[in-house]
């Protein structure tokens, strides 16, 4: 069922550009690059939230990890792209290894609070290192390097986003439709069940916790590019709650409920600036009518009118 409209959806955004660059508007492009990391960061918590059970207030620390990791390197005198991105992957691999660790040691809003705690300490760390730009952030000299293709260009920057974006849902949904993504929704339903049949809770959980810190991270590395620029706000706390306010909004525990919540949540702050400096209480208005009216988030009730426009 859902080929029936993601097809179509692929199809639309691979023609955005020519689009966009025909009726003059080529800010479009470098908008929907930036939906369509979001989307990926998104993507990442929804895997731990929605399928895992696991409430991280502290998701934002591995995108901004990964994005510094980029910046840092290319300081350095590293452009390859791959090596950049890839190293961006590992990094903040490692670090959700190491607070996932910790704080997979405890349940509920302990878990909750300790993964708040390790991000804020990450982004005071962040902002005391003056060499990197403190609070002020840092600079990218130039977008990384990728053979034969200049992403330079913005054109050529969001397909290659784009790719990403699709190899990274590709590999989340063969992931959660394998044996280990199985087990973790069972994990999410009963946890004290599944410990009770031999499963290594805690592993999966942790493995689970390291595979979303590295699609953070990429997500990250994307941003960097997109932006030139790199700060400690990228891993402030209310990041991390505006990735959790996409995910409920396109739908915990959906697959496509991360891509959705960030188009429908970036779309809105895009048109909303427009009109008026408060554009968060428009938003968060949505937001409350969302968990009122559809508590499953927006894929569930698209997936509803799907249903029932059949014949």
């Amino acid at each position: 069922m859902q080929w029936r409209w993601s097809l179509p959806a692929l199809l639309l955004l691979v023609a955005l550009p020519v689009m966009a660059n025909a009726v003059g508007e080529s800010f479009y492009i470098a908008l929907a690059s930036r939906i369509l990391i979001f989307a990926l960061a998104a993507t990442s918590l929804n895997f731990i939230l929605g399928f895992g059970g696991m409430v991280s207030f502290g998701h934002a620390a591995f995108v901004g990890i990964g994005a510094y990791t980029v910046a840092i390197l290319t300081q350095m005198g590293v452009t390859d792209a791959w090596v950049l991105w890839l190293a961006a992957m590992l990094v903040s691999a490692l670090l959700a290894l190491l607070i996932g660790a910790i704080s997979l040691r405890t349940q509920g809003v302990y878990f909750i609070m300790i993964t708040l705690a390790f991000a804020q300490m990450i982004y005071y760390l962040t902002v005391s290192i003056k060499t990197y730009g403190g609070d002020d952030g840092l600079s990218l000299a130039a977008r990384s390097h990728i053979a034969f293709i200049d992403i330079n260009d913005d054109t050529s920057f969001y397909y290659v986003v784009l790719a990403v974006c699709v190899a990274s849902l590709c590999a989340v949904t063969h992931a959660l439709n394998a044996r280990f993504g199985h087990v973790l929704q069972a994990i999410r339903e009963n946890e004290v069940r599944m410990q009770a049949l031999g499963y290594a809770v805690y592993r999966y959980k942790l493995c689970a916790f390291v595979m979303a810190g590295a699609l953070a991270g990429l997500a990250g590395a994307l941003l960097a590019n997109q932006s030139g620029f790199v700060s400690p706000a990228l891993m402030q706390w209310n990041q991390s709650g505006l990735l959790m306010m996409m995910v409920i909004l396109g739908g915990v525990g959906h697959l496509y409920g991360g891509v959705w919540g960030a188009v429908v949540f970036l779309l809105l702050e895009e048109t909303l600036s427009h009109f008026t400096i408060h554009w968060q209480l428009g938003l968060g208005a949505l937001l409350l009518l969302v968990v009122l009216l559809a508590p499953n988030g927006l894929t569930r009730v698209l997936q509803r009118v799907q249903r029932e426009s059949q014949p």
